[in-house]
């Protein structure tokens, strides 16, 4: 079957399951900024890729395919956030055909085609590369369920008091066992009305990740407290403190 494709193509026919090129189209990688909010902040990493992809069909953005016979548009997300957790500047790069499309267009095709929940908010050229990726800040709202949020905050302190805050992390090569405290010099907390709101700057990238849920298991755990929490990845860094862009 696959020769007699060929016989029938010509000899010049890609190979079958191979998009055909497009030559003469200079290639340009752009990224892709978006925000993950509401109920989007419970679909996994592998769903987030399937609906952009189909987003990015429904499009027809003039995309740069993988080549072998399952062709795959090109996408690269800067730091894949952990289920349940809100993003407020989410990046993705993706390859065009430089001459066929703006960037303008493509965030304006974009938009249209994702949920409200998944809003781009911009395309830009890459600045920095995803492998820089060093910290990321946060932004924490604990609404107590049992008690008061005065009570919630003590309990906070309690916890940081501990000379260890000892977690437990799975990693690669199974759980990990470390002390959670010296990652927490730069937590801030404040309240307002019934919500205790923290902010978190914590090591990110893929030599180190360490998770603001963390905390509050950490906090759950070792203090019982109770709360319902709202977390929001407002940033990612390189290692000099530089905003990814």
């Amino acid at each position: 079957m696959r020769r007699l494709l060929h016989r029938i193509a010509g000899k010049n026919a890609p190979p079958v399951g191979q998009p055909a090129s497009r030559e003469g189209f200079a290639m340009k990688t752009v990224r892709v900024w978006f925000r993950k909010t509401g109920a989007a902040c419970y679909i996994s990493h592998l769903d987030l890729t399937h609906c952009m992809a189909r987003a990015l069909h429904r499009s027809r953005i003039p995309l740069w395919y993988t080549q072998g016979f399952n062709p795959r548009a090109h996408m690269v997300f800067a730091l894949p956030l952990p289920l349940g957790m809100e993003g407020a500047r989410e990046s993705v790069d993706i390859k065009i055909e430089e001459e066929q499309i703006t960037m303008e267009e493509v965030q304006e095709r974009l938009i249209r085609s994702l949920p409200a929940t998944l809003p781009v908010i911009a395309v830009t050229e890459p600045k920095m590369k995803p492998g820089k990726i060093a910290w990321a800040s946060y932004r924490l709202r604990l609404e107590p369920e049992q008690g008061s949020v005065e009570e919630l905050a003590e309990k906070l302190n309690a916890l940081l008091a501990q000379p260890e805050i000892p977690v437990d992390k799975h990693t690669k090569s199974g759980m990990a066992h470390f002390d959670l405290k010296p990652y927490l010099e730069e937590l801030s907390a404040s309240q307002e009305k019934e919500t205790l709101k923290l902010s978190l700057f914590l090591p990110a990238g893929s030599e180190k990740n360490i998770s603001p849920f963390l905390l509050t298991e950490a906090l759950t755990a070792q203090q019982e407290a109770m709360f319902f929490c709202r977390s929001v990845r407002t940033n990612l860094y390189d290692a000099d403190r530089k905003i990814f862009e």
